[in-house]
């Protein structure tokens, strides 16, 4: 699973995009205000949540699930290498590792941005989505 998550202006207009590559699924959702630190975290928890949707209770439990992640902070802080500082992450931290407990198994791994463009697209789409919505109804 490919997860990313951003925000214009950081903090600002965030988006979250995850692509399931082995069911060739896409989501793509609006979060609303975030740093991109936690649209990163929000994204891997919007991804874990559709997984466990998808997959159903049996199939989880035998499920070893990838998450590639273009945020090496991200992904140090999950895999115990960082240190969390701020109590908000620190719960996003929490939830996530509670959503992996009904998998078989789940990795945190880094990969650079070029290897993420699916998900970076959907972030951008959602973004570009909730923009013109706003900009219709400024008119």
């Amino acid at each position: 699973m490919y997860t990313d998550g951003g925000a214009r202006n950081n903090p600002g207009p965030a988006g979250v995009g995850v692509w399931v590559e082995t069911l060739n699924k896409k989501y793509k959702e609006y979060i609303g205000e975030k740093t991109n630190n936690e649209a990163e975290y929000e994204a891997l928890i919007f991804g874990l949540k559709k997984l466990k949707q998808l997959l159903g209770k049996e199939k989880l439990k035998q499920s070893k699930i990838a998450c590639y992640l273009d945020s090496e902070l991200v992904v140090k802080q999950l895999n115990h290498i960082y240190k969390l500082r701020e109590k908000h992450i620190q719960e996003k931290f929490i939830e996530i590792w509670n959503l992996t407990l009904d998998f078989k198994k789940v990795s945190f791994q880094h990969i650079p941005r070029e290897k993420n463009k699916i998900a970076d697209r959907l972030v951008n789409e959602a973004l570009d989505e909730k923009e013109k919505q706003k900009n219709l109804f400024d008119i």
